[in-house]
């Protein structure tokens, strides 16, 4: 026999009712002995998500500087190697000038052989 009592409709609805102030109370009761806890655990989640947000900066900034520092090195590189091509061409160009100086030389020596041997055939013949 579960309930032997015999319960009219007006006593199960007021004890529904009374069941569920007391739950409400209950609720309420919890909910404002655990405010100083809540608002001690939100605290420390927004100290949590800064702490996160400022490692995250970071990271940012660490990138940013390490890309700028390999942007330098590729500048630096890519000046250095400018700057030997540049040489390279330079001292191709002084060697190509003095080659054809050189052929410029060797060419008024033999004419000047030539001119030299002309004259002393123009003197043996006269």
């Amino acid at each position: 026999m579960k309930n032997a009592r015999n319960n009219e409709l007006s006593d199960r609805r007021s004890a529904a009712a009374e069941a569920k102030a007391a739950l409400l109370n209950a609720y309420r009761s919890a909910k404002d002995s655990a405010e100083p806890t809540r608002l001690a655990k939100q605290a420390e989640r927004q100290a949590i998500a800064a702490a996160r947000e400022e490692r995250r900066a970071q990271r940012e900034r660490a990138k940013l500087e390490e890309l700028e520092r390999a942007q330098a090195a590729e500048a630096e590189r890519q000046a250095a190697a400018e700057a030997a091509a540049r040489a390279d061409a330079d001292a191709r160009e002084a060697a190509d000038k003095d080659r054809i100086a050189r052929v410029i030389a060797d060419e008024a020596a033999r004419k000047a052989e030539r001119d030299l041997r002309y004259a002393n055939r123009k003197a043996r013949k006269s």
